[in-house]
C-alpha cells in the first residue's frame, strides 16, 4: 500500500472549521471547535499534529461519517496520527479532526497545529452545509465539565469538550457549519474574579485577541478577522453567567498600577446600581460591534444554564440596543438551567444539560432559519 504525503495547504478540498488567521501552512487551530473536515475514498488516513504547551496540553476528538470514534491528548512535539486504516478503500469517509480544548490565555506557549495528510486514496469536496451559527461564550461554551465524573475539581484540559458541548449539538441538529469564540471565566464587562480586561467583547474583532506572547502573534491571533469570508446566519451569545459571579467575588487588582476592581453589592445584597448601568452599556456596546461585522444574522442572547440572576439586565441591555438602532432581528432566550440530575464535571453544565439547551436552541432557530 503506498502512502501519499500532501500538506495542508495543497488540498484544495480540505475544510477548515473555525476562525483560522491568514497562514495556513502549518494550520494554527486556536479555539474550541477548530479544525479539519475532508471527504476520502480512502482505506488509510494518517495526520501530522504539532503541540505545545507549558500547563494545558491540547485534545483532539475524531469523528468518521457523524460518529464520534475517538479522542485523545495530542503530546508535545512533532508527530503523526492513524485516523483509520483498513477500511473498504472504495467507500467515501466523512472525516473531521475537531480541536477540543479552547483557546488557552492562561498558558502562552499553548499550540495547536496541523502540518500535513497521509492517505492512500483521494480527497473529494466538501459539500457547503445551508446554515453557519457562531456561538460566543465562556466555559459553558468551552465546554468545560461537559466531560469527567461530577466529582472531578482539577481545573486541566481533560475536561473540555467540543463533542459534548450544546453549541456541536445545535449545529449538527441544524445541519450547520459553526464557530466557537468562548473562554472560560470571561464575561461581557469583567470575569468572575473582576478583571474588566478578561471581557470577551474586547476581542471579538481579531483572529484570536485574547492570546499573548511572540508566537501567538507571529501565528495570526492579532490579527484582524476577515469578517467578509465568513459570516454566519445566526449568532448565539451565552455570557453573563461570570458577570453575575463577579458581584459576590474579591475585588481584582492590577499588578502593574495598583488599581482595584470590583462589581460591587449593596447592604442588602442587591446589585448596585451604577455596576448594574456598567454591566449593560457593555453588552448594549457589544451587540452594536456584532451588527457592525455581521450585517445579516439575526444575534440569540440565550442564558440561563448556571443561574439566570443577569436576565433581567441583558433583557433591557437588548431593548435599549433595539431602541438606539431600529434591529429587530435580536432576541433573548431562556435555556434550562443545570440542576443535580444534569451536572458534570467541575460543578458546570454536564452532557445532559448541554443536551437540554440544544433542544430549546434548535427549536428556537428553526423558527427564524428555516
Amino acid at each position: 500500500m503506498v502512502l501519499s504525503t500532501y500538506q495542508v495547504k495543497e488540498i484544495e478540498a480540505l475544510k477548515i472549521l473555525g476562525r483560522t488567521a491568514n497562514k495556513k501552512q502549518p494550520l494554527t487551530l486556536f479555539w474550541t471547535g477548530s479544525g479539519i473536515e475532508c471527504h476520502i475514498r480512502a482505506a488509510e488516513l494518517w495526520i501530522e499534529v504539532e503541540a505545545d504547551y507549558s500547563a494545558y496540553e491540547p485534545w483532539i476528538s475524531i469523528v468518521i461519517n457523524g460518529t464520534y470514534v475517538s479522542r485523545r491528548m495530542v503530546e508535545k512535539g512533532r508527530s503523526w496520527i492513524c485516523i483509520f486504516r483498513g477500511m473498504n478503500p472504495e467507500v467515501i469517509k466523512q472525516v473531521k479532526i475537531i480541536k477540543e480544548v479552547q483557546a488557552m490565555s492562561g498558558d502562552e506557549d499553548h499550540l495547536l497545529q496541523i502540518h500535513q495528510l497521509k492517505t492512500d486514496g483521494s480527497f473529494l469536496p466538501v459539500e457547503e452545509k445551508p446554515f453557519k451559527l457562531e456561538f460566543i461564550g465562556d466555559s459553558i461554551t468551552s465546554g468545560e465539565g461537559s466531560i469527567g465524573a461530577k466529582i472531578e475539581e482539577d481545573w486541566i484540559s481533560m475536561w473540555f469538550s467540543t463533542e459534548n458541548n450544546y453549541a456541536r449539538m445545535t449545529a449538527d441538529a441544524l445541519s450547520a457549519e459553526y464557530r466557537l469564540i468562548c473562554q472560560s471565566g470571561w464575561g461581557v464587562y469583567s470575569s468572575w474574579d473582576n478583571n474588566p480586561h478578561a471581557a470577551v467583547p474586547l476581542y471579538y474583532e481579531k483572529v484570536c485577541g485574547l492570546l499573548n506572547g511572540k508566537r501567538n502573534e507571529s501565528l495570526g491571533a492579532k490579527e484582524e478577522n476577515d469578517f467578509k469570508a465568513w459570516q454566519p446566519n445566526a449568532i448565539i451569545v451565552n455570557l453573563g453567567t461570570n458577570d453575575g459571579g463577579a458581584f459576590n467575588s474579591p475585588a481584582w487588582k492590577d499588578e502593574l498600577t495598583g488599581e482595584s476592581f470590583k462589581q460591587r453589592l449593596n447592604e442588602d445584597g442587591s446589585f448596585n446600581k451604577e455596576d448594574i448601568e456598567c454591566f449593560k452599556e457593555a453588552a448594549v456596546t457589544f451587540l452594536h460591534k456584532l451588527r457592525k461585522y455581521n450585517k445579516e444574522a439575526y444575534i440569540v442572547w440565550a442564558y440561563g444554564m448556571l443561574g439566570d440572576v443577569m436576565a433581567p439586565f441583558i433583557k433591557e441591555a437588548i431593548a435599549t440596543y433595539e431602541k438606539e438602532s431600529g434591529d429587530n432581528k435580536v432576541s433573548f432566550i431562556a435555556l434550562p438551567d443545570t440542576t443535580e440530575q444534569t451536572v458534570g464535571a467541575r460543578q458546570h453544565p454536564g452532557e445532559l444539560s448541554h443536551k437540554q439547551a440544544s433542544e430549546v436552541l434548535v427549536s428556537y432557530l428553526q423558527s427564524i432559519l428555516v
